[in-house]
């Protein structure tokens, strides 16, 4: 029985990636969702909301596969102990995350919300300009694509600190580590950036308390996950003063509710969960390194921690 590779996502991507599967993978019956064969075929699957009853479903499964760089969308115990979740570590998602994320520094650095606002009312009036080695940038989450994020900005010329839960070291980067050094960390953050995993430890971390610990005036990017940010406390935040602007990529639920306030609020850009892509080169030599990887025996790339949850 030829053994079945199973893709449940965006549909254009997905022919994409039966194409380079094609070529790189004929031995492998690729499906598209919801043309899954036999389902006893089925050894791999690549998703971005899994299926219900998964493990029941696909009784012979050796290796899922989250699209995208994130997994809190899955829910861990559905899936067998015995077979590996795996994040996507695809090269295009940081480039793009890092793409994504210079866009948004420059535009609250260079007032663009404040332009914005003035084009509406036909107001001609130059703002200050200052240069990026004045604004510190702060990444919360160092994981690959916050390294790729300080990579990219300190490029720019921007200082960078980091904070993640273990002590991380980059190069060019003040990094901080622990909720002990969280504080210290926030107080220089004139630009905060959302780059954390999602657990139970990092919901609703963007909140109140934390806005507070900023500089007067910050600002915030989320590219992070929507259940990351208390919605209300960051307009409450805006309203203050405390906060002067926000770059929104995530949101909870998606998309916001058409009344929603971020949809019209004049300190908020929005985006509709785009900062990074998969690109499905990229995704496909990864993943089929990882099913050779696997059938050898060998370490695989991108494997998630159960008990941390990323």
């Amino acid at each position: 029985m030829k053994a079945s590779f199973v893709y449940k996502a965006d549909p254009a991507r997905g022919r994409e990636w039966k194409r380079l599967f094609a070529e790189r993978a004929p031995h492998l019956d690729f499906r598209l969702w919801p043309d899954i064969g036999n389902p006893e075929a089925v050894r791999y699957l690549a998703m971005w909301e899994p299926p219900d009853d998964l493990a029941e479903r696909f009784p012979n499964l050796e290796l899922v596969f989250s699209i995208g760089a994130g997994i809190d969308q899955f829910d861990l115990n559905s899936i067998p102990a015995h077979v590996p979740l795996l994040r996507m570590q695809e090269p295009g998602i940081a480039v793009t995350m890092q793409e994504y994320v210079a866009m948004a520094v420059l535009a609250l650095h260079r007032n663009l919300i404040d332009y914005i606002g003035q084009q509406r009312v036909a107001v001609w009036n130059a703002l200050r300009v200052r240069p990026a080695s004045q604004c510190c940038v702060g990444i919360l989450g160092l994981g690959q694509l916050g390294a790729a994020v300080a990579e990219r900005l300190t490029g720019l010329g921007f200082p960078c600190r980091g904070w993640s839960r273990t002590r991380r070291h980059l190069e060019g980067v003040e990094c901080f580590a622990g909720d002990g050094e969280l504080t210290t960390f926030l107080s220089q953050s004139q630009v905060l950036i959302c780059l954390l995993p999602l657990t139970d430890q990092t919901r609703g971390i963007l909140d109140a308390k934390l806005f507070a610990r900023l500089p007067h005036g910050a600002s915030l990017v989320n590219v992070g996950r929507g259940p990351h940010l208390v919605a209300q406390d960051l307009l409450a935040a805006l309203d203050s003063g405390q906060l002067s602007a926000a770059v929104l990529d995530v949101f909870d639920p998606e998309p916001p509710p058409a009344d929603h306030p971020l949809w019209h609020h004049p300190r908020v850009l929005m985006t509709p969960h785009v900062a990074s892509m998969t690109q499905p080169e990229g995704a496909v030599a990864m993943v089929l390194d990882n099913i050779v990887r696997h059938g050898e025996g060998r370490e695989m790339a991108g494997v998630v921690d159960r008990q941390r949850g990323y």
